[in-house]
């Protein structure tokens, strides 16, 4: 069976402003099983819950708290009003611009990573393009992951693509034994250009999704950070792709 699909909230920061509630209630409509938020829109990790739940859909993941710029008490204590298990995690460009910074961030990592333990949360890593920059001939993240075992990812699939650096079916079938979560976005694959609804660019996304453990994969999530088209329509076409061809449940 597919993984649920859900969605990151961030992709519909313009339209929040409006009403967090309506947009929470038109993702429902359109079928998503699932959100990822990114804040919490001025409401208590319980009531967000409530929230979400009460229209049917689930919590699939969180970018926040940030694990790497957050108190570990702080985390685990909205993690679990949250019903999460695991902390998100990212760096910049600078924490991957050449070996030495690439094992200062494992070791941060690996640090957060034994601060969350004995609570029972892991934590999982989201990239964007600069952790597929070469380091001596290969993508930088191929030696942080060998660094820092226990991390567990969720590879934004467009990013991993680094421009058509790389496949990122490779990427993800690299790490597919540490990745429960994927970042499903689409678009041109060149750098400072909106993305487009997923299925309609230049992603092969029945490859990305099919590079993924099937017993290990969770959730696909929906990430568009900027459209030229209206989002709304972006993020329910894409929605429509990804149930349709078998690749993602959806509620509808």
């Amino acid at each position: 069976m597919p993984a649920p699909i859900s969605v990151q909230l961030y992709s519909l920061r313009a339209e929040t402003p409006n009403g967090f509630e309506e947009v929470l209630a038109r993702l429902a409509d359109i079928g998503y099983a699932g959100v990822e938020p990114f804040q919490l829109h001025g409401l208590s990790p319980r009531a967000f819950r409530a929230q979400v739940e009460g229209l049917g859909m689930h919590i699939s993941s969180s970018h926040y708290p940030w694990a790497n710029r957050s108190e570990i008490s702080h985390m685990v204590e909205v993690l679990g009003e949250l019903g999460l298990h695991r902390a998100a995690g990212g760096f910049a460009p600078d924490d991957f611009k050449d070996a030495e910074a690439v094992k200062r961030t494992a070791d941060s990592a690996n640090l957060i990573i034994d601060a969350l333990a004995p609570s029972g949360l892991g934590l999982f890593l989201h990239n964007h393009w600069w952790e597929f920059g070469l380091i001596d001939g290969r993508p930088a993240y191929h030696l942080f992951a060998e660094l820092c075992p226990r991390v567990e990812f969720e590879i934004d699939t467009y990013w991993a693509a680094n421009f058509g650096a790389c496949d990122p079916a490779v990427e993800v079938a690299r790490v597919r034994d540490r990745t429960p979560l994927l970042h499903i976005k689409d678009g041109p694959l060149e750098p400072k250009k909106a993305h487009v609804a997923v299925g309609s660019g230049r992603m092969d996304i029945p490859a990305v999704v099919r590079a993924a453990d099937p017993d290990r994969l969770e959730w696909l999530i929906v990430e568009l950070d900027a459209c030229d088209t209206d989002m709304f329509d972006a993020v329910a076409e894409s929605y429509r792709y990804l149930t349709t061809n078998g690749l993602a449940e959806g509620t509808r």
